[in-house]
């Protein structure tokens, strides 16, 4: 016979606790409070339409192809209508509060960090083993053995491997250093030499570098930056008052 646990909210709370996740959890309450009172004071509206576009977004992130996977969802996560629906206007308001906020400062940020928002389209292996990562270099180059055996054999993440070890357009920014100097230094394509980070070893074949142009994608990516910097420098403002209680 199964047993049955009864878990209450305060079970709940206990293990947050517990799992010493609180300041997780204080962090996206205040955040969300941010936004709140920000767009209060902006008088910023939402379109009946703009929230049926933002969760039809969500369900396809989601991979919520039906009805039936939207209830199933909903109830893996204990998420009633009226919670899913806040979910849809936070995620709403947030975007339109970015805009209003950083809509007239993001040119002048591209133009003032163009080398920061080069893009350089890239397939990478990572290993552990850099004796290893040099064998299979030079297996490559030599034409003993292709990019994508090496990424089938030696990469363990699932959907990774099926793609070859495509990472898609990566900015500048957003790799470390000493893989960024070696990246945009290459005469694409071109299979670079291993490269030695406090990670592990890379195996990066460079297939474009792409110049930096400010497209929607990028234009979103910038202001999704500035609102981030914004809302940290909000936060660190705030004196939070907990009440949560302690045993």
């Amino acid at each position: 016979m199964s047993e049955t646990i009864t878990i209450t909210n305060e079970d709940i709370l206990s293990q947050v606790k517990l799992s010493c996740q609180i300041p997780e959890f204080v962090e996206g309450i205040v955040t969300r409070k941010i936004v709140e009172n920000a767009a209060f004071e902006a008088s910023l509206k939402v379109e009946t339409e703009e929230l049926q576009k933002v969760a039809d977004q969500i369900r396809l992130i989601n991979k919520l192809n039906s009805a039936d996977d939207t209830w199933a969802w909903l109830e893996k996560h204990h998420l009633s209508i009226d919670d899913y629906e806040e979910i849809v206007y936070n995620t709403l308001i947030s975007g339109k509060l970015a805009t209003h906020l950083f809509a007239d400062k993001v040119e002048l940020c591209f133009l003032q960090n163009q080398l920061d928002y080069a893009g350089v389209v890239i397939y990478e292996v990572f290993l552990d083993d850099e004796d290893l990562a040099i064998e299979l270099f030079y297996g490559i180059k030599e034409g003993e053995i292709s990019f994508y055996d090496v990424a089938h054999k030696y990469i363990q993440d699932t959907e990774l491997r099926r793609k070859g070890g495509y990472q898609g357009i990566v900015y500048r920014q957003d790799l470390k250093p000493e893989i960024s100097a070696a990246v945009f230094a290459a005469k694409p394509p071109q299979l670079l030499k291993p490269i030695v980070t406090s990670s592990g070893v890379h195996l990066i074949l460079v297939e474009e570098i792409i110049q930096p142009e400010l497209d929607n994608a990028l234009y979103q990516k910038i202001a999704s930056n500035l609102f981030s910097e914004w809302l940290k420098e909000q936060i660190s403002k705030v004196d939070v008052v907990q009440q949560l209680g302690s045993k």
